[in-house]
This record gives C-alpha cells, sequence and structure tokens, in this order.
C-alpha cells in the first residue's frame, strides 16, 4: 500500500482528533467580528478558499482567501491566518516575515502545520500544530482534510456526519469506468469549487490525469464543450437544476456525492487518483515534478 493511500484511509479519525483541538485552539483562530485572510499554496489554498466561504457565510466576519504569493500587501486584516503543512513552504514564510517589517502594527498572524519545529511556526504569532495528520507522501490528502475539519469545527459545525460519511466511503469499491475514464472536470459551487480545484489537482499530482475544475453555475458557459463520452464530470454537493441532463446529452459520465458531506466525497477522488496512478504504473507517493514543500532559494 502507497503512504498516500494509507493516509487517505485515517481521515476520519484525523477529522475527530480535529473537532477536539479546535476547542483547544479556539483562542488562536480567527474570532468572530474579524476580518480575516487566509493565506496557502496549492493544495493548502484550496482549503483556504472553501473555509473563507463557510465562515463568511456562518456570518463570522469578511473572510477572504489568496495564494501567499498573491497577498495584498495595501489591504488591511484583523487576522492572516496561513495553512501550510511543512512550515517551510517560501512564499508563507515570506508573507509572516514581511509583516513584522510593517513599520507599523503587523497583522497578528495564526499559523496551522503539522510540525510545530519549523520557520514557519516560529515566524507566526500563534501556531496550532496538528503533527497527528503529518504526512510521508508528497501529495497533500489528510493534512489539509484535517485543517479545513478544524476550521469547520471551530465555525460551529458537528463533523459526526462528515466523519461518518466517509468512512463509508473508504468501504466502497473504486469504480473501474471511472479508473479508464479519459478526462475528469470537477464542478463545485460556494465552498465546494475550493474542494473540485483540489481533487483536480490530486488527479493530476497523483496520476498525472487530464482535469478541469469550475464553478458549477459556470461549466455551461464554455467547459462542457469538452465533455464526451469516455469522460467524466464530478459534482461536489448538489448538481444546479437542469445540468444532469446537459451532461448527459454530452454522453460524459455524472458523478456527484449523493448526498454525501463534501469532504468525505473527497476522498472518493482521492481513492480515485491513486487507483489511476497504480493502474497507469506511477508513484502516488511521489509524483514526477513535486517535491513535499516548495523551498525558493
Amino acid at each position: 500500500m502507497s503512504h498516500t493511500l494509507d493516509e487517505i484511509a485515517t481521515q476520519p479519525e484525523c477529522w475527530l482528533r480535529a473537532a477536539e483541538a479546535a476547542v483547544e485552539a479556539a483562542d488562536a483562530l480567527p474570532q468572530p467580528g474579524e476580518d480575516v485572510a487566509v493565506v496557502g499554496c496549492g493544495t493548502s489554498l484550496y482549503m483556504a478558499r472553501s473555509y473563507a466561504v463557510l465562515r463568511e457565510e456562518a456570518g463570522h466576519g469578511r473572510t477572504d482567501a489568496f495564494a501567499a504569493s498573491q497577498f495584498p500587501a495595501r489591504r488591511r486584516y484583523d487576522r492572516i491566518l496561513a495553512l501550510t503543512r511543512s512550515g517551510t513552504t517560501t512564499e508563507v514564510l515570506r508573507l509572516i516575515e514581511e509583516q513584522g517589517r510593517t513599520g507599523g502594527a503587523a497583522t497578528p498572524v495564526t499559523a496551522i502545520t503539522a510540525d510545530g519545529a519549523t520557520p514557519v511556526a516560529a515566524a507566526a504569532g500563534r501556531v496550532v500544530v496538528l503533527p497527528f495528520a503529518d504526512e510521508r507522501s508528497v501529495v497533500q490528502t489528510r493534512f489539509a482534510t484535517t485543517a479545513l475539519a478544524l476550521l469547520r469545527a471551530h465555525l460551529g459545525e458537528d463533523l459526526g456526519r462528515a466523519v461518518e460519511d466517509a468512512r463509508g466511503t473508504l468501504l466502497e469499491p473504486v469504480d473501474p469506468a471511472l479508473v479508464a475514464a479519459e478526462q475528469f472536470t470537477f464542478l463545485g459551487d460556494g465552498w465546494t469549487c475550493g474542494l473540485a480545484d483540489e481533487a483536480a489537482l490530486k488527479m493530476r499530482e497523483a496520476a498525472g490525469s487530464w482535469t478541469e475544475s469550475y464553478p458549477a453555475m459556470e461549466y455551461r458557459h464554455g467547459p462542457i464543450s469538452i465533455a464526451a463520452p469516455g469522460r467524466a464530470v464530478w459534482v461536489f454537493g448538489q448538481v444546479p437544476a437542469g445540468l444532469d441532463e446537459d451532461i448527459a446529452r454530452t454522453g460524459a459520465a455524472l458523478v456527484h456525492s449523493g448526498g454525501l458531506d463534501p469532504l468525505a466525497d473527497l476522498i472518493r477522488a482521492q481513492r480515485l487518483a491513486v487507483a489511476r496512478a497504480e493502474a497507469a504504473g506511477l508513484d502516488p507517493d511521489r509524483p514526477r515534478g513535486l517535491t513535499r514543500s516548495v523551498v525558493l532559494g
């Protein structure tokens, strides 16, 4: 078994521990009423986008998400929340260090990471460490979903359904027809747009597959032209009215969560990515051209 597949299987238990950690870390996480910027790179950016939507929908305050390299320096926030599994990502570290060189009152920074003995952890004002969710694989799965589970719990969500749904998905066989599919498009709405982007990234990283991702309501504004027999469209959350019929006319397969918590549905996409990698003779733990953390000179 690959490290990636093993780490995917531990997610339900990691989410339960994250719910406990959310209580212990409550003071370090964004408080109701704060204007918050959430930053990350790659997978962490997609989790940041999902959280930003969830926090605003919960009425906790303005929440924006940015790639760490694209943070708008002139914009002011009450807090910056940085997501980084490794704690060594150059763009995140540079952003945090820049906050200390503003010449005025620096914006408080909270970092969520898997390792408390890292440059990011040392530079951030507050740190939430999730060592039980750390990973050996280059491909990030459980840390990302555990960080989002932590933040969902901090918003007051009950993760019980998500955990049970996740356990159920781990018992399901991977569909051979999807393993053999030529192309995937992942769609989301609201907070699940970040999950759609992340599912597409996992398929590219682990399996080198041709994948795209879009907001669900944007799909009919051009991207649906790529749909065809032998290809698949995967929708996180509810399928917009009429979209199932439009996809059926293309001959593409439609995959949807069927009532699953969308974070649990992401596990299905993760497992599919590993299955496709193995079918293609690829090592999902070590994608070509990638390292576990991007550290720039």
